[in-house]
């Protein structure tokens, strides 16, 4: 028998649908990690076309509900996701107690973060950084690319750009781990002291790439966030250039009221 949730609420038919199980997910009656019924089951209960039925399941991916794994079929997320506090994660006390970012990050989320380093090593510099560090397209750079992790999930790619007439003077910088407390203390240790980090997010679907990388359905959303780190003198020493998966992340600002 089909069901007439959301009849006549006006919404799309597919959006009803995505109503319905967004509310048996937050009120427990599809417990996290739980599998969605399936394609067949949904056609049936909602008397709709089985394109219906996907529409609804993509959007709930695109909220981060849920995710898709191909063969399997569509489960509950079972993990809540990372927040991350942007004015709190770059704090000096991290670094000094021999946390970077991410691993401060969280571990106050209360999951165990990993770190795989991909590559390290001189590229020619992207157009978009070249402006950022303020130097030339000609440019090498040194290039740290990483894939960070979760409680063992893929959450995040970043890459970090920097200039090559700094970089070449710290040899940490080019070893799989710089040492306690990351590339930012590597960096003050040789009198790059911070004075602020901008950061820039955009949202968009992920590439083919991405998705791959980080283990996401097709169709996934991701941030992407591209943060410049500014000395004391002026200077962006580091430019880090980062997808990460939206569904595991909350971007939590503070913004002073100044005049």
């Amino acid at each position: 028998m089909a069901s007439t949730v959301g009849a006549r609420s006006g919404k799309p038919r597919y959006l009803q649908i995505a109503d319905d199980i967004e509310e048996q997910i937050t009120t427990g009656r599809l417990a996290p990690a739980a599998e969605i019924p399936s394609e067949t089951v949904l056609v049936e209960r909602y008397g709709v076309s089985a394109g219906t039925v996907r529409k609804a399941i993509a959007q709930l991916r695109t909220v981060g509900l849920v995710e898709t794994f191909q063969g399997k079929g569509s489960f509950v997320k079972s993990r809540p996701p990372v927040t991350r506090k942007s004015s709190d994660r770059f704090r000096r006390s991290h670094r000094r107690a021999g946390k970077a970012a991410y691993i401060a990050e969280t571990e106050q989320a209360g999951v165990e973060p990993t770190v795989q380093v991909l590559s390290i090593g001189p590229v020619p510099v992207p157009a978009e950084i070249a402006e950022r560090l303020g130097v030339d397209e000609s440019d090498k750079v040194l290039a740290r690319r990483r894939l960070y992790f979760s409680d063992g999930t893929p959450t995040e790619e970043a890459t970090s750009y920097l200039p090559w007439d700094v970089a070449r003077d710290i040899p940490e910088l080019f070893e799989e781990n710089p040492g306690g407390g990351g590339i930012y203390a590597r960096l003050e240790e040789h009198g790059h002291e911070f004075a602020e980090y901008t950061e820039t997010v955009r949202a968009r679907l992920a590439t083919k790439q991405e998705a791959s990388a980080l283990g996401l359905s097709p169709g996934s959303a991701v941030f992407h966030l591209t943060r410049n780190a500014v000395t004391t003198a002026g200077r962006v020493v580091e430019v880090c250039d980062t997808i990460m998966a939206a569904d595991q992340f909350v971007l939590d600002y503070r913004i002073p009221a100044v005049d």
